[in-house]
């Protein structure tokens, strides 16, 4: 078995094996390493968004898979908006089960661009790298910088984040064995266009150390985090990382 490696604030798998196979030790030692380098780059700036909110309602969409479609944080994230800034934020949850990037494109204008966002949270790899969906890292790219290119010509001042969600695990990660590829095309993406990146890799790889009995009563399918996986996991992630 090849060891997984951290690189850029995140856990790379050689094989769909390597999440099974390392023992407590080592998936702690690669979570504390992509730890360092994911917080190295939070932004300071609170997201222009969330700046907005102290003088002027903003509308927030956000777009992707199943993670996002059924992701108690989106509610979470209303929740925590509404709190800070009374009857300034509208939260619209657009996202589809089963969906990836290329049915992402197809609805964009329905689904994003005509709610008139101030902001866009995206996230699609994790069904991009879904062997089914024949959708390479290429197509991966291609897909998401159509749509910041089509967010950004009909609304211009809309700010847009990338997210990089939480790694599968058994035989969701069988079935997506070089999902690495595709958080990173996220990754990089973010860095060429400048736009703000939510990655919560390192954070649920700091909880897989944590033993099988821990993570599983985060997200119980090996997949999708339940409501308290995304309060105790993800929230933090995503509140610092927005600047709220």
């Amino acid at each position: 078995m090849g060891l997984p490696v951290a690189s850029g604030g995140s856990i790379v798998f050689k094989s769909p094996m390597d999440i099974h196979s390392l023992n407590r030790r080592s998936w702690l030692a690669l979570a504390i390493l992509a730890t360092v380098g994911a917080h190295a780059a939070v932004p300071e700036k609170p997201a222009a968004f969330v700046t907005a909110l102290a003088e002027k309602k903003q509308t927030i969409v956000a777009y992707g898979t199943s993670l996002t479609a059924g992701g108690a944080w989106v509610g979470q994230l209303t929740k925590a908006l509404e709190a800070k800034f009374p009857g300034r934020a509208t939260v619209i949850n657009s996202g589809a089960g089963g969906m990836w990037s290329k049915w992402g494109l197809d609805n964009l204008d329905k689904r994003v661009i005509s709610k008139a966002p101030d902001a866009v949270l995206i996230e699609w790899s994790i069904n991009d790298a879904f062997l089914e969906y024949k959708t390479s890292p290429d197509d991966c790219r291609a897909n998401l910088n159509t749509m910041l290119d089509r967010i950004l010509a009909a609304h211009p001042k809309c700010e847009i984040i990338l997210q990089v969600m939480n790694p599968p695990t058994g035989v969701h990660l069988e079935r997506r064995p070089k999902i690495a590829d595709y958080e990173q095309v996220y990754r990089e993406v973010a860095k060429a266009r400048n736009l703000r990146l939510i990655d919560h890799a390192p954070q649920w790889a700091a909880e897989i150390a944590k033993g099988e009995a821990s993570w599983k009563a985060l997200m119980p399918d090996g997949i999708h985090p339940n409501a308290k996986g995304c309060e105790q996991v993800m929230m933090p992630v995503l509140l610092k990382a927005l600047g709220i």
